[in-house]
């Protein structure tokens, strides 16, 4: 399937496959099952139990899912930019500033030269 059809339709599996599984898969899911909730109970009638359509919780729900998909585009787009650039020196990525760490000295003779 498509990245960007993916991403649109299945958010978490798009940021599973494609961005980093560990940073927000989990928090992207509950957004877009929130909405995908949110729209089914819109159309039942909504927190108020009318026999018509909530169009305000559908609304809700089409918000909660546009949330996740942008979520999920900009972990996904903020992955490839990190695999673009390894070394962070065009620091095309925002996570390259937070992440990048070039301390590759031993903690263990860091606590000895203490003592």
């Amino acid at each position: 399937m498509n990245r960007i059809l993916l991403t649109f339709l299945v958010p978490p599996i798009a940021v599973c496959r494609y961005g980093c599984a560990g940073c927000c898969a989990a928090p992207i899911g509950v957004m877009w099952f929130a909405g995908i909730v949110s729209i089914i109970y819109g159309f039942a009638g909504g927190p108020a139990g009318s026999e018509s359509t909530s169009w305000a919780t559908v609304g809700l729900g089409i918000l909660l899912w546009i949330i996740a998909m942008i979520w999920a585009i900009t972990v996904v787009r903020g992955v490839n930019d990190d695999k673009a650039d390894p070394k962070c020196q065009k620091k095309r990525s925002t996570v390259c500033s937070i992440v990048k760490s070039d301390d590759d000295s031993d903690p263990m003779s860091d606590i000895k030269n203490l003592t």
